[in-house]
């Protein structure tokens, strides 16, 4: 990989060769340039590129010497490298080097990263090794401290703690672009020392605070939330509420993952409104390995947004210049412009976002959607090997859910899901009792749930019922649960149910889906229990294996190992479960299982 170099460290060369003086190492011709600046569509310009960043934009004809390298793009369009504004590089499964593969030939040349999934769970050695993973890839990787771990203090039990003193002392790490996202809102509303401590931190040290607001109060609310120094959000699920934070002067993060399908609806705060754009992010948090290779990243969302109406070029600055611009990095990228380093998309289509070629540093990597130079030779420590700290047998009986003896009828709290929404919702429901143990019914798309504390020997535990996934029979189980990433498993059988988790257990982590002591398909994570080390096809195929057979189980959700992996998430409301209880995230507390 070429060395990227500091805009202080080769300014002068730029500037002489921008005149001649010097001649460009690249100079790409006759494109026809998407100015992210102006809006505009410039046909017969040419990018002369010098160590690894652009020297000139319009006639580079005088720029052009014995050994430069010229790249035609008569008829392609030229796009500055998409950025992904926020993401978790452990939702797809796979190291950053198997990341890297799968979207640098997307286009993708940036991501703004918040591994806080292994922070929970390894702490700052997590992230260290994710950053040199990171460093092994031609993929710009910039990473976002985790604020919140745990994200729950009290709700849950995690395998790691940051502090105020962690995230100052890692302001500074080559690569770090800020906060990552300010989950515990509630903290920030009611001024919380310790919380506040880590914003103050991150602003003093004059770096981006990124945000998760997802209350639906846009008023004293939201405005206290940004005053603090929060400069976006990525949890919107209405256009009003994106609209209201961009008057607000904040950054709203347009998401469409895997698992969720925020963008139809949010995207009308731009094409049903008049309004400048320049505050709107297309950002994916998150894409599975399958999404990736069969859909794309960034050019897939951008080709959505698109279709939906928006303005081609609109999309593409949402992708990239602002995305830039919120982290305070449009000096680096964003733009093809003086200066800039020249990461460069060649498009043979702009409305359909067909990439041809990726340029990242001014080098080529990737053609025909095939990457062209090596990436993602880093080996994971051991110790990031071993993070299922349980040692005992996980048996049928924990998994009861007791009533007094005598009742016939429990009247539960459930968890009930929604395909392709973070969101949950309380649900009231009477299920029958037999010898005093509450008893699951199939016709009601009812189904236990336990999240088990993966963290420690004893594996303490709570089981619930949730809503909405609906199984028929069997039992599945992952490691890969937000935000503690404890031992999650569904079930409509307690033999079942501890079948799949001894078994996530036996493989060091990972997602498994069973029907009765048969194993249907098993995808192992030996890294933090959250990542696997199979190549992004495998992970792929394994993934196509794991929802083949969710179908078999009775299940039709999109996404359903991410829903599941929700459950635990006690950020987002209304009720989730942790390895400590049933929690409403309203109240940020305990609720009971039963309803008097």
């Amino acid at each position: 990989m070429n060395k990227r170099y500091k805009l202080w460290e080769v300014g002068r060369q730029l500037t002489a060769t921008a005149q001649g003086k010097l001649k460009a190492d690249l100079v790409i011709k006759n494109g026809t340039l998407v100015n992210v600046f102006t809006g505009e569509v410039l046909p017969n310009i040419d990018v002369a590129v010098k160590l690894g960043r652009i020297a000139l934009v319009g006639d580079a004809a005088g720029t052009v010497g014995e050994t430069t390298v010229i790249v035609d793009a008569q008829g392609m369009y030229l796009v500055p490298g998409f950025i992904d504004g926020h993401l978790h590089v452990e939702s797809s499964l796979m190291t950053v080097g198997e990341y890297a593969k799968a979207t640098i030939p997307h286009g993708t040349s940036s991501i703004f990263m918040d591994p806080h999934e292994i922070v929970n769970v390894a702490g700052l050695d997590g992230m260290a090794a994710m950053m040199e993973d990171g460093e092994t890839t031609p993929l710009r990787v910039f990473t976002t401290i985790p604020s919140c771990v745990p994200a729950s203090p009290g709700l849950e039990n995690t395998g790691s703690t940051i502090t105020s003193e962690d995230i100052q002392n890692t302001l500074n790490w080559e690569g770090v672009a800020g906060l990552g996202e300010m989950m515990d809102y509630t903290g920030i509303l009611s001024g919380d020392p310790q919380t506040c401590e880590k914003v103050e931190k991150t602003l003093e040290a004059g770096k981006t605070v990124t945000g998760h607001f997802p209350l639906t109060d846009t008023g004293a609310a939201l405005n206290a939330y940004i005053a603090a120094g929060i400069s976006c959000c990525h949890e919107s699920t209405s256009a009003r509420e994106a609209l209201a934070k961009m008057r607000l002067g904040m950054y709203a993060m347009i998401r469409k993952g895997s698992a969720w399908n925020d963008l139809p609806e949010v995207i009308k705060a731009i094409t049903e409104q008049t309004i400048d754009t320049r505050l709107a992010m297309l950002v994916s948090d998150d894409s599975h390995a399958d999404t990736l290779l069969n859909c794309g990243h960034m050019d897939y969302i951008i080709r959505l947004a698109v279709s939906m109406g928006v303005r081609p070029v609109t999309a593409i600055q949402m992708a990239t210049l602002n995305a830039a611009c919120c982290f305070g990095m449009e000096r680096d990228i964003g733009s093809i412009s003086p200066g800039r380093f020249a990461d460069i998309n060649i498009l043979s289509d702009l409305a359909q976002v067909r990439v041809e070629k990726v340029i990242i540093n001014g080098e080529l990597v990737a053609e025909k959607g095939r990457l062209t130079v090596p990436a993602g030779s880093y080996v994971y420590p051991e110790q990031l090997r071993a993070s299922m700290k349980i040692t005992r047998k996980i048996l049928p009986s924990d998994f009861i859910v007791k009533v007094p003896l005598g009742t016939e009828t429990a009247k539960v709290r459930v968890i009930g899901v929604h395909d392709s929404n973070v969101l949950t919702t309380e649900m009231l429901k009477s299920l029958p009792v037999k010898n005093g143990e509450v008893k699951l019914v199939a016709e009601k798309d009812i189904c236990k749930v336990a999240v088990i504390n993966r963290h420690t020997p004893e594996g303490g535990m709570s089981v619930g019922f949730v809503h909405g996934f609906g199984l028929k029979k069997g039992a599945v189980a992952s490691t890969y649960a937000h935000d503690a990433h404890n031992l999650v498993v569904l079930g409509m059988s307690d033999a079942e149910m501890a079948f799949a988790a001894n078994k996530v257990v036996e493989s060091d982590g990972g997602m498994v889906a069973v029907d009765g002591e048969k194993v249907l398909s098993l995808l192992k994570m030996p890294i933090a229990g959250l990542m696997s080390d199979l190549s992004a096809q495998e992970v792929a195929d394994a993934l196509g294996e794991l929802s083949n057979a969710w179908v078999a189980l009775g299940s039709s959700l999109a996404s359903p190992f991410m829903t599941m992996s929700l459950l635990s998430l006690v950020v987002i409301p209304e009720i989730r479960i942790t390895d400590k209880g049933l929690v409403n995230v309203y109240n940020n507390g305990f609720t009971t299982l039963f309803v008097e």
